[in-house]
């Protein structure tokens, strides 16, 4: 093929050769399900992919929702969270092969896959010296640069770069692949829930389990249920005071309001374009949180100017429009085309949004800026729940003094203790971050400062974020308010925040002060960023960078100065508030192609201590016994043909609703009275030696002892906040890693009681790996966050679920009780299972296999297990 229209042909011969398709009936189809409907056609091979799914996809209109589909994505990105225990499971699977008689060789990923090793990060002293924070990782550095020498098919992103989301759309993204003179759509699954991000730039994507993309990197399909498809309308144009995380979470609220969990977002209208592909990848990025599979922004002419600025050649830009304007992918909102069909529409105007936060508790509880006062007031005099606090009206104004670094600071409630300008959400939007930096450029020329005491951290997602703060010249004043580049990766949204000081901490637990934190990324869930912060805001980068100046949340914008400048002056908000003409001028100025190609050159050439970094050339990998960061794991032990049936099983936990992955799956600072902590210090480390649960996510000995350790887990066995449980046979309250251990070595199988929604938030391997590694059967939930329910399938896990109605207490069960289920020979997609219990009680649950190929992974102990199988 010469000429590069040719490949277009080549494309097009493969789409409408295959029966029943025509122009007509792709034009009601969503765009987003034209991807999935292209990939069917094109990966259609009778087995994995039959032509009755491609069918069925054409057909969305009438089988959405009611049909399974396959989906092979174009790639596959990991990052370093959960890319280390992948490869720990590969090399594990090559283990297995070559010791079952098979080649170890042949174990490889068969889908492209990249994996960015920048992605978790412990905001600490250490960091100060990049050197020792790559020393301290030196160990799982090596078993990546191992990994990159020994798979094919697979692309190790060196650290210092950027953090997987930021890099994914910076560097990875294609928009349209072309393969061996073969052009179709780049798509993308990877272990980050914030893989949606990707979607603004017209690329179909979203996040899924660590088990999951293990099975595609293999060459298996997603197997997903053909989903509804929302289109929301943009119209207007928003005010000039609204950021784009303002955009962002006036659409969350809208889109959590209209209950889009489990479908595809789409957005048009004539509002979409005038949104920049950074606001575009900005709201894509949110859809974890209102619960969206992915929320798709098809490709215009924004998205191709933006590519040209960030160095597609003119060449590939002409390749990419034709065809995509060929195979019906193209969204032009110059023409008067008809639009598709949609499950149901949504319009939003961005002229009714308004500067909001989010918390003090969760992302969804908007807070207009000018109602913050009064809204903090009133979840102080709140009972305790999702928002309230409940502090005695005698003493919501007490005041705690605290000596500090030689000063005298007074702590109230609604005091500021921690405020960071993070990744996620914004570092893909060079508007919000540099309105950051414009706004502390004001402050510290009008002589404004930010209290010492307060943890202020500067965490960029990539280079390139750094790159254009510097270049405009307000990366030093962001500095001066504290607010330093502390690396590049996830910090505090994920608890990876440095210990406050103790006089702080000590203040505020005496006082039993509301502190609160403020951030500007996705997460605020109760505890994370420290145990003593009980209110935790969402906020935009200038706000993250107002409130830290103003010290406390109980502060009125409009009326209240922010602090005292020069000469006495009091210093409103709005008189260093940056324009729009002034981000608008530096933005043009210092948000050029020159960035990105400096950014892919940083890629290429990786660092010097990455290469220089030294690591066998093996098939296998030399597994070090003494190591705490590299163990192989015991997934491959056992392969199971059949389900067991579960006799005689303690429940391990009582547990209510909305227990999130971050309740399951260990993540963030290891704490010093943990099971894991017991684990390292007996293998002779110190607690300035422990890391984070992300660096050490490749030995299974640490997660295990990690899982439920959240100190805001609430077993109803305990009755009050805490990561323990008791041991029925013994009597004795342990540890939860203590007592599924005793129950192990006594040959008593468990399972975990729980209420509505279990397995809610961020996809996690570990929420499925770690219950299966302290021997959980199966879990019985009145219902399921769907991800985690197929997380628990592909390890091995029964999810079962109460009949409608029913619960622990409408059947009387104390979760005292010892439970047998029986497995049938035979299962089938959604039966019903008798379960007896230990009083002599019987009744009825849902298995939730939804498909025969969720059963056979079950029967086969897990997906991993299936495809160690495959192999031999």
């Amino acid at each position: 093929v010469c000429h590069p229209f040719c490949l277009v042909i080549l494309a097009l011969d493969a789409l409408y050769a295959f029966p029943a398709v025509t122009l007509p009936t792709l034009d009601v189809l969503p765009y987003s399900i034209r991807v999935l409907f292209e990939s069917s056609i094109r990966n259609c091979d009778g087995f994995l992919v039959k032509e009755t799914d491609a069918m069925n996809i054409l057909d969305w209109k009438t089988k959405q929702n009611n049909v399974e589909v396959p989906f092979c994505p174009a790639r596959v990105v990991l990052q370093d969270f959960t890319g280390i225990p992948a490869m720990v499971d590969f090399a594990a699977m090559r283990e297995a092969v070559r010791n079952a008689g098979g080649d170890p060789v042949k174990v490889n990923p068969a889908c492209p896959t990249d994996l960015t090793v920048d992605h978790s990060l412990q905001i600490d002293f250490i960091l100060k010296n990049q050197e020792m924070e790559f020393g301290r990782n030196r160990e799982r550095l090596q078993f990546f640069k191992w990994s990159s020498k020994v798979f094919k098919n697979i692309s190790i992103i060196p650290p210092e770069t950027g953090m997987a989301h930021q890099v994914n759309l910076e560097y990875l993204s294609r928009v349209v692949f072309e393969v061996k003179d073969f052009l179709y759509p780049d798509s993308v699954v990877g272990t980050d829930s914030h893989t949606t991000m990707v979607n603004g730039l017209g690329i179909l994507g979203w996040g899924v389990g660590g088990i999951e993309t293990e099975a595609v990197m293999l060459g298996m399909p997603v197997t997903l249920t053909l989903p509804e498809v929302v289109g929301c309308e943009l119209t207007g144009t928003a005010s000039p005071l609204a950021t784009s995380i303002d955009i962002v979470l006036s659409i969350t609220k809208h889109l959590r309001q209209a209950d889009v969990a489990g479908k595809f977002v789409e957005f048009f209208g004539s509002g979409v374009s005038q949104l920049s592909v950074a606001d575009r990848t900005t709201i894509a990025n949110m859809c974890p949180e209102y619960g969206a599979i992915l929320s798709f922004f098809p490709v215009d002419n924004v998205t191709l100017k933006h590519l040209k600025h960030t160095g597609f050649d003119k060449a590939k830009l002409e390749v990419m429009e034709a065809y995509l304007k060929a195979v019906k992918l193209f969204r032009n909102y110059e023409s008067s085309s008809r639009e598709p069909e949609y499950s149901q529409v949504l319009q939003i105007s961005l002229s009714s949004i308004i500067p909001y936060v989010s918390g003090p508790k969760r992302s969804q509880d908007r807070v207009a800026v000018n109602n913050m006062k009064s809204d903090f007031q009133a979840c102080l005099n709140e009972k305790t729940g999702v928002k309230g606090f409940q502090i005695a009206v005698e003493k919501q104004n007490d005041i705690v003094p605290v000596q500090y670094e030689g000063n005298e600071y007074k702590l109230s409630h609604g005091c500021i203790v921690i405020a960071a300008v993070i990744s996620c959400t914004n570092n893909c939007n060079p508007s919000v971050m540099l309105a950051a930096g414009l706004l502390a450029k004001k402050a510290v020329e009008a002589g404004l400062v930010v209290k010492p005491y307060i943890r202020t951290s500067l965490s960029p997602g990539s280079g390139m974020v750094t790159h254009y703060l510097s270049s405009s010249g307000v990366l030093p004043y962001l500095s001066k308010l504290g607010f330093e580049v502390v690396g590049y990766g996830c910090s505090t949204c994920v608890g990876n925040t440095a210990p406050l000081p103790e006089a702080i901490r000590n203040a505020i637990k005496q006082g039993d002060i509301i502190a609160c934190g403020v951030l500007s990324g996705t997460k605020n869930f109760e505890g994370r960023l420290c145990d003593c912060v009980r209110a935790n805001y969402l906020a935009s980068p200038p706000l993250v960078v107002a409130y830290a100046i103003a010290g406390t949340v109980r502060i009125d914008f409009e009326t209240e100065p922010l602090g005292t400048g020069f000469n006495g002056k009091s210093i409103y908000l709005r008189d260093i508030w940056p324009t729009r003409k002034e981000l608008h001028t530096v933005e043009e100025e210092c948000v050029i192609s020159s960035m990105f190609k400096e950014l892919k050159e940083k890629m290429e050439k990786g660092n010097k201590r990455w290469n220089s970094l030294e690591a066998p050339e093996s098939a296998l990998f030399p597994w070090d016994l003494k190591s705490t960061y590299i163990r192989c794991p015991s997934f491959f032990d056992k392969l199971v043909i059949s389900p067991q049936a579960i006799e005689n099983a303690h429940v391990l936990l009582y547990l209510g609703d909305s227990v999130t992955t971050d309740h399951i799956s260990p993540a963030g600072s290891i704490a010093r009275s943990s099971a894991a902590a017991k684990y390292l210090t007996n293998k002779g480390l110190t607690p300035r030696e422990f890391n984070s649960y992300g660096a050490r996510r490749g030995n299974d000995a640490v997660m295990t002892r990690g899982t439920f350790a959240n100190i805001k887990l609430l077993n109803k066995f305990i009755g009050k906040p805490a990561p323990k449980t008791i041991h029925f046979p013994s009597g004795q309250t342990l540890d939860v890693f203590e007592a599924a251990e005793l129950y192990q070595k006594e040959g008593i199988p468990v399972i975990i009681l729980a209420g509505k929604k279990y397995g809610l938030g961020s996809s996690r391997d570990w929420a499925a790996k770690g219950p299966f590694l302290l021997g959980v059967k199966a879990v019985l939930a009145e219902s399921y966050e769907k991800v985690h329910k197929s997380q628990l399938i592909g390890i091995g896990i029964a999810p079962l679920q109460f009949l409608p109605g029913e619960n622990p207490n409408t059947l009387g069960l104390t979760g005292r009780e010892q439970f047998s289920i029986l497995f049938p020979p035979e299962l089938s997609p959604g039966m019903t299972l008798d379960i007896k219990t230990s009083t002599g009680k019987v009744f009825s649950v849902i298995a939730l296999f939804e498909n025969d190929v969720e059963i056979t992974l079950y029967k086969y102990g897990g997906s991993l297990n299936f495809v160690a199988q495959r192999f031999l």
